[in-house]
């Protein structure tokens, strides 16, 4: 789903809160209209029951309130009545005043939320290649400060708008009705304050666009940081990056003191002309007063409008440059709704992956250059045998199982990957996903226990099935040795863990979802040989009909494998199994003895 423009997103994420902003203006209109007809009831009990003025110009509607409270004559000797009256329509402005705040606050939780859900999910759906083009931390910046934001000029700004519109209808209507002539020395600011307004609009919104955009670039600083703690203290980095973090930060700081000075200036002169506008009402009424122009209540019952007109036209005003932020963050969010989520052929379908998967001619190049990473790249995986693919770094071992696994496309015209007789390109990638088991050489662990990391592939892991695949994993005894065993807390990304013990949860992990299909990325490299050549043995006693794709730098890792391939700069250099490929005295065997010296 795309968004044409800023209103359409906008709509989309109120879905769900709608009702509650609505009831939330109308009882923001309720709360205008009792704070209106406050100072007019001030007004005519001065003018009407106090004085000796006639009731001729009373308004009907007010005349007859008087009539039904006993008069003026009885008014007059129970001023109380009125003060009740006042007090009644001051405790249904208070009671509208909670209504609106209760709405308004419900639409707003609810808005975030809408807008969180639907972030994240929509999140998890982009490309794999989407995420390796953007920062985690930007990313996160993204859904949290510009979300709130976004929450705050719907919830604070938007809703108040109707309520600022009516506010300065009605107080113009009543104003006009009190002298015209202190009405348009009124009016005359109005304009003034919306077009220098739309003025600062445009400042508003660069300046804080360019602090937004680096407030991701800082949080994605940290982000890089924290995660990455153990190196940095490993090689003695503190310092360096300390001073990278505050340089980004003084650059950030910086450009939000920019925007605070326009806003600043904004601000000021907005209190000016405000200021301005009350001394002139102030001094002009007073005159017309003393002229007998108006009468002594009109006069504080204008006075008392226009005080009401000043913080809604301000209000105005500041609605204006508030869209100028929400407007950024709204492009930044438009960003991420509008990037393109993965999406099925139509008529994609679910066959078994238990067949033979066939790469032809694939040919591979990353977006951001640097030549093909694979070359016409050609071979077959037998189902239920084990497949070793060797290769120096960079030779495109890796590209080979993301391509397999869709988490990268193939470009039309570049080969196709088949898994029998169907192209992988029209089966679904969440039942691609679910049945090609994946264990890189990093894996990555959830902050949760060592059990909820393991059964983590399945919605209902038995405990049995758990420690079965900790087992054939060697890992069951390590876990044992533990003083919670297997209810030990993980740190954030493993941190708590080895980095064998690591690629050992990650192969458990895989295990308990019995994938027909199952790849190891380079996923034994931080284990001794032993413990290598044990896992091996485990698996290759208990993956039962799987097919095996083993990809490693360690010959003793493939040695056993039914065929090898032998990558060499995104070709195929050699292929066969291991005594076949010992025997053409290529790379492979070059390789073989260097590693077998001294053993």
């Amino acid at each position: 789903m795309r968004f044409k423009n800023k209103t359409s997103l906008v709509l989309y994420f109120l879905k769900g809160s709608m009702l509650f902003f609505v009831l939330s203006i109308v009882f923001s209109l309720s709360v205008t209209f009792f704070d209106m007809i406050g100072p007019k009831i001030i007004q005519y009990t001065i003018d009407y029951c106090i004085a000796d003025t006639t009731s001729d110009t009373v308004p009907g509607y007010l005349n007859a309130i008087m009539q039904m409270m006993g008069g003026r004559d009885y008014l007059r000797g129970h001023l109380y009545l009125i003060a009740l009256l006042v007090a009644v329509v001051g405790l249904l402005g208070a009671v509208s005043r909670y209504l609106f705040r209760l709405f308004n606050s419900m639409g707003a939780e609810k808005l975030i939320q809408r807008m969180r859900d639907k972030l994240f999910e929509h999140i998890m759906h982009l490309p794999f290649t989407w995420h390796g083009e953007n920062h985690t931390g930007d990313i996160i910046q993204r859904c949290t400060s510009d979300v709130d934001t976004i929450k705050m000029f719907i919830s604070e700004q938007m809703s108040s708008l109707f309520r600022i519109i009516i506010r300065i209808i009605i107080a113009m209507y009543f104003m006009i009705g009190i002298n015209t002539k202190l009405t348009i020395i009124s009016a005359v600011f109005i304009p003034i304050i919306v077009l220098y307004s739309f003025f600062f609009h445009g400042k508003i919104r660069t300046a804080f666009e360019k602090a937004d955009t680096e407030e991701g670039r800082l949080s994605a600083t940290a982000q890089e940081n924290l995660t990455g703690v153990r190196v940095v203290r490993a090689f003695g980095r503190e310092k360096y990056e300390k001073e990278r973090f505050v340089k980004q930060n003084h650059g950030y700081t910086q450009l939000w003191i920019e925007l605070m000075r326009i806003l600043s200036a904004f601000w000021s002169s907005n209190d000016l002309i405000s200021g301005l506008q009350v001394m002139l009402i102030t001094v002009f009424g007073a005159v017309y007063c003393v002229h007998g122009e108006i009468t002594v209540g009109e006069y504080i019952a204008f006075v008392s409008y226009n005080s009401m007109l000043v913080w809604p036209v301000r209000a105005l005003g500041r609605i204006i440059s508030e869209m100028s932020k929400a407007g950024v963050s709204i492009d930044r969010i438009s960003y991420i709704m509008n990037s393109e989520p993965e999406k099925d052929r139509e008529g994609a379908t679910e066959p078994s992956l238990s067949q033979d998967i066939t790469f032809e001619n694939v040919s591979y190049a990353y977006e951001n250059g640097g030549g093909d990473v694979l070359k016409d790249v050609s071979f077959k995986i037998k189902a239920g045998k084990t497949f070793g693919i060797l290769g120096s770094t960079g030779s495109g071992k890796s590209t080979l199982m993301y391509l397999m696994d869709r988490l990268y496309d193939i470009p039309d015209g570049n080969g196709r990957i088949l898994v029998g007789d169907t192209d992988i390109r029209d089966i679904k990638a969440s039942w691609l996903r679910r049945n090609i088991g994946f264990v890189l050489q990093e894996p990555f662990l959830f902050s949760r226990t060592l059990s909820e990391n393991i059964g983590i592939t399945q919605k209902d892991s038995d405990f049995k099935e758990i420690r079965k695949a900790a087992k054939i994993a060697a890992l069951d005894e390590t876990i044992e040795s533990f003083g919670k065993g297997y209810e030990t807390y993980v740190g954030e990304r493993g941190v708590t863990l080895s980095g064998g013990q690591k690629q050992r949860t990650a192969i458990a992990q895989m295990l308990v979802s019995k994938p027909p299909v199952m790849v190891f990325d380079d996923s034994l490299s931080a284990v001794d040989t032993q413990t290598d050549a044990k896992i091996r043995r485990a698996l290759s006693e208990n993956v039962g009909d799987s097919t095996v794709v083993l990809i490693s730098h360690r010959i003793t890792t493939l040695m056993h494998a039914d065929n090898i391939i032998v990558l060499d700069h995104g070709r195929i250099a050699e292929e066969g199994t291991h005594d076949e490929l010992i025997t053409k005295n290529g790379i492979y065997k070059k390789i073989y003895d260097i590693q077998m010296q001294g053993t």
